[in-house]
């Protein structure tokens, strides 16, 4: 059995493992010194809420908050690293600014501005479903059962997108997998690739191979070999008159 090799993995989850610490770093300051970092979250359609667009996958209010978001993060983050390395940071980058943008244009507000949009679940979104439409725009097997993975870990949290539960960010949750759907999209034809299917020759001992360089046919190479022309020239000699006996 193959073993996976540490160096590859440590490689694979570093990223997102280093984002968590991130995050983590952040609640436990926030905690402490009481900084208010919410209002570093995305507050819609106000020019205060802009700079959320890049701070707030960072930011979680509770412990339950932070706790739901690590273990997918990581997970979903080091399958992106891990199948779509090429592409990884291009399509990381895209689903956190538009997942963000979008969720600025069309998230809830109060009438005063003082809403804010916090946590990384938007991310989390936008990672799952870039992982299964990447494998189904693709149609590689080994990505499709990827996305079924996906599907079946996390395949109920499809729910959060609608507005069941107002105290969640049902819009952020919305935005994320959209994202993820329009990156993925962009990316169809980049990174990892469907193999093209070749069909396999069978040999047989019993076949004659075949010279493709002899234009003969199989009825001329058993025709008689053609003969010199030659002349027949026929000589008339008239009979001789026949003998009468005397009497």
């Amino acid at each position: 059995m193959t073993k996976f090799p540490l160096k590859e993995l440590l490689q694979i989850i570093l990223y997102p493992a280093l984002f968590l610490l991130t995050c983590w770093g952040i609640f436990f300051l926030d905690e402490v010194y009481h900084l208010q970092v919410s209002e570093w979250g995305i507050s819609p359609r106000t020019v205060k809420g802009l700079k959320g667009i890049l701070f707030s996958p960072l930011i979680h209010g509770n412990l339950d908050h932070i706790l739901s978001n690590s273990l997918p993060v990581l997970i979903l983050g080091s399958l992106i690293f891990y199948f779509y390395k090429p592409i990884a940071w291009a399509s990381i980058i895209w689903m956190w600014l538009i997942s963000g943008l979008w969720l600025w244009v069309g998230g809830r507000n109060n009438e005063d501005g003082t809403m804010y949009h916090i946590g990384a679940s938007s991310l989390i979104y936008a990672f799952a479903s870039f992982i299964f439409f990447s494998g189904v725009f693709r149609k590689r097997k080994q990505l499709m059962v990827i996305s079924a993975l996906v599907i079946l870990l996390y395949g109920s949290i499809t729910w959060a997108i609608f507005p069941f539960d107002l105290s969640i960010s049902w819009e952020g949750h919305l935005s994320g997998l959209l994202a993820g759907l329009l990156v993925a999209y962009n990316y169809r034809k980049e990174g990892p690739q469907a193999q093209p299917f070749v069909w396999e020759e069978e040999d047989d001992d019993d076949d004659t191979p075949i010279d493709s360089t002899d234009d003969t046919s199989p009825e001329q190479e058993q025709s008689p070999p053609a003969l010199d022309p030659f002349t027949i020239t026929y000589t008339f000699v008239p009979k001789p008159p026949e003998k009468k006996d005397e009497l």
